[in-house]
């Protein structure tokens, strides 16, 4: 029996209904996807280059052999013969355009159907197409074809890239070279800026490892404009680049030499992991041997042996990055970041050119933009490095600047100091003054209860006496228990106000250590500086004071004036 018909229910219902529409149209979809993606196309290869005009005739087509991918795989040096034959009408309303997906440096000549001259495509020179992107060579089909018409390529193969084989509308090819176009330019632009900074940043500081990344981003933009082809915007280069595909080769060469330099010097692999600095350094002399042959020779068999090298490199950065980032080097973690995506790339295109599988079509995009994110994650690194430098450097700098115990300025510093405030005295006629004190009967402390005692002793006094001083006052440890202090803009009759107050924040009550209290005092020196005195004169008559607040019974100010004997407070 049904039970009465609630809001509850009602709005379950709802629900119920909207996910079965759900799926309904992810079905719809997924099938709609399958659909387009089903083959409407076969791709024979004829496996001879006889004339022309016998293939166009039909007179060799038994002898074409049907491929198992809408995919031509060229011959390096070699002509070859390919047939398109459509599997379904393709309507001439629609402006269908033949397409041949990454192209780089092949040449292909098209016979559409009833035509006896072939239509010439290539991304550079004459043939090359300026009205569509780098993407395809793109032939129209004015006439469309009907089912089972095929069309006759020609390929002049420069390299054993595979190319997709596709029929597309007109206006679907547009739309998809716009987003190729963004790609490719936002990948360019990335490496290109990186190499900038790059270039600014081994000039401002002049590591070599700098070096070694900028030239891994040039030849890495280089190697992606010359086989992308958009290294037809410049017609000279063009001409001299891609001539040849050994050019090419080189570029990509040159990448992986740079890029095992850089990381060699990144990851200081030399000397925290020298099993895998030598695994490196034997990948980079058999790529300077394949460099080598390269030069006298275009054999594809190069291709084949340098995609292998290839992978062992990345494969050996790889494990070489994952076992620094295991030990805690901050430097290998950037490494792994960039290149774990730049492994399982190169891995799946090494594949397909090797004729293993064929990759979806995203990795036309995905593999060239790996090498921008690489550059920029690894250029944070480096950036994270400097910080790092830059952090150590102001620790090292504050260690040296300043006292460890008391927290007060070194000797070094305090002298730099003193000559500076000096310099500025006699150039503008102020006043300055110094104060030279230390602690009557140091000595007596540290032989009684220790020197740890004695350096919290220390440690006390200087927090007392500093809490006396003005924010512009400069207080320095002389050496042991002598204490300078600087008082710009101070005459001497101030000055002495000062010293006094330095004086009885010490005496005024005992120094409380590990429970015990320890009384303490001062003798101070007061110096104010003269006409024609020197920095060192200037200490040599407050270190007379002082010695004279010794003499004078200690826990005592004294000022001294040239030509008078010291005076005592």
């Amino acid at each position: 029996m049904l039970g009465p018909i609630t809001p509850h229910r009602v709005v379950m219902g709802i629900r119920r209904h909207r996910r079965w529409q759900a799926l309904g149209l992810v079905t719809l979809w997924l099938l709609g996807a399958t659909y387009a993606s089903a083959q409407v196309l076969t791709v024979s290869r004829l496996d001879a280059d006889p004339l022309p005009v016998q293939v166009i005739a039909g007179e060799l087509d038994k002898q074409f052999v049907a491929v198992d991918e809408p995919m031509i795989r060229p011959v390096s040096g070699t002509p070859s013969w390919w047939r398109v034959t459509a599997g379904s009408p393709i309507l001439a309303s629609d402006e269908p355009q033949l397409l041949l997906v990454s192209p780089h440096l092949n040449r292909t000549e098209v016979w559409l159907p009833g035509q006896a001259m072939p239509q010439r495509r290539s991304l550079f020179g004459a043939d090359a197409d300026p009205r569509f992107s780098t993407r395809a060579l793109v032939t129209a089909i004015p006439d469309g074809l009907r089912t089972g018409q095929s069309l006759y390529l020609r390929v002049h193969g420069v390299g054993v890239t595979p190319m997709a084989v596709r029929i597309a509308p007109l206006e679907q090819v547009h739309r998809d070279d716009l987003v190729h176009v963004a790609w490719r330019s936002g990948t360019l632009v990335t490496l290109v800026v990186l190499s900038v900074l790059a270039l600014g940043f081994w000039v401002g500081i002049g590591q070599r490892s700098y070096a070694y990344l900028l030239l891994t981003l040039l030849a890495q933009a280089f190697y992606l404009a010359s086989s992308g082809g958009e290294l037809r915007l410049l017609p000279e280069l063009a001409a001299t680049v891609t001539s040849d595909p050994r050019a090419t080769r080189l570029f990509a060469f040159i990448a992986v030499l740079a890029s095992n330099g850089f990381l060699m010097h990144y990851l200081e692999l030399r000397t925290r992991q020298p099993r895998m600095f030598r695994a490196l350094h034997a990948c980079n002399m058999a790529l300077v041997a394949m460099m080598v042959v390269t030069i006298v020779s275009a054999a594809s068999l190069i291709a084949f042996v340098a995609n292998l090298v290839l992978l062992a490199t990345t494969a050996t950065v790889f494990l070489a990055s994952l076992a620094g980032a295991r030990r805690g080097q901050r430097a290998a973690w950037f490494v792994l970041l960039s290149w774990t995506p730049l492994l399982v790339l190169l891995v799946l295109r090494v594949g397909e050119l090797l004729g293993g599988w064929v990759n979806a079509p995203w990795m036309v995009y995905a593999f060239p933009a790996t090498f921008a994110m690489a550059g920029l994650v690894i250029t944070v690194g480096m950036a994270d490095a400097l910080q790092q430098l830059r952090r150590d450097r102001d620790h090292a700098s504050h260690l040296a600047t300043y006292d460890p115990l008391t927290g007060a300025m070194s000797r070094p510093a305090i002298e730099q100091r003193l000559h500076t405030l000096v310099a500025d005295a006699k150039q503008s006629g102020r006043s300055l003054s110094v104060v030279f004190f230390d602690v009557d009967r140091f000595k007596s402390i540290n032989d009684e209860h220790g020197h740890r005692i004695g350096d919290q002793c220390l440690r006390i006094i200087s927090l007392r006496t500093r809490n006396r001083l003005r924010t512009y006052d400069l207080f320095g440890r002389w050496g042991g228990d002598e204490v300078l202090v600087l008082l710009p803009d101070t005459p001497l009759a101030a000055a002495m106000g000062v010293a006094e107050n330095l004086r009885s924040a010490v005496n005024c009550r005992p120094l409380s250590i590990d429970g015990q209290l320890l009384s303490a005092s001062l003798s101070l020196g007061v110096a104010e500086l003269v006409a024609d005195e020197s920095p060192e004169q200037l200490i040599e008559r407050a270190d007379a004071a002082l010695y004279a607040s010794k003499s004078a019974g200690r826990d005592r100010v004294t000022a001294y004036q040239r030509s008078i004997v010291p005076e005592t407070v």
